[in-house]
């Protein structure tokens, strides 16, 4: 192998390695905001984001819904008005799917299709489908390859009612 063949595989090892480092940042933004959630030890929704990171709901509902916050505190502290001890959730749960996450050196753009099933305080429930495009940059804070988030973005693409316990009405 010539140099500049290793060169080139060590390039291809770093961006794959670079993209499963992105989506393990966002399954942990994924799973801390589902509801009921068992944080790891030392795990917070704070120590995915840069300090300066935006967040902003885009599209027709959710640039009125959510807005623009703007800072890791403030972020967090709008993310904690939808979670426990708050009784906004009985339960919440996300998936990704559709994903495409492209990485340029020390920055990566991810794109993903999110499902959210929740389940309300007042027994209501829906599907929520929503277009997730998400700004990464590789941290400075230490030398372990993470990845945070520095511009989240969501849009709402549709919803539906569903049914959170259907089983309920076989045992009735």
């Amino acid at each position: 192998m010539t140099n500049t063949t290793i060169e080139a595989l060590l390039e291809r090892v770093a961006v794959l390695e670079a993209q499963n480092a992105v989506r393990k940042t966002i399954a942990r933004y994924m799973a801390l905001c589902d509801v009921p959630c068992a944080p790891l030890e030392g795990e917070s929704l704070a120590a995915l984001f840069t300090d300066d990171a935006v967040w902003e709901g885009i599209g027709p509902q959710y640039a009125q819904k959510f807005g623009r916050m703007q800072g890791r505190a403030a972020i967090v502290e709008m993310l904690q008005a939808y979670l426990p001890p708050s009784p906004h959730f009985s339960t919440n749960v996300h998936f990704l799917t559709s994903e495409h996450i492209e990485v340029r050196s020390d920055i990566a753009k991810g794109r993903w299709i999110m499902l959210q099933a929740s389940g309300y305080a007042d027994e209501k429930a829906e599907l929520i489908a929503a277009r997730l495009e998400i700004d990464f940059v590789l941290s400075p804070r230490d030398a372990h390859d993470e990845w945070l988030i520095r511009h989240f973005r969501t849009e709402r693409l549709f919803d539906a009612p569903w049914r959170v316990n259907p089983r309920k009405e076989l045992n009735a």
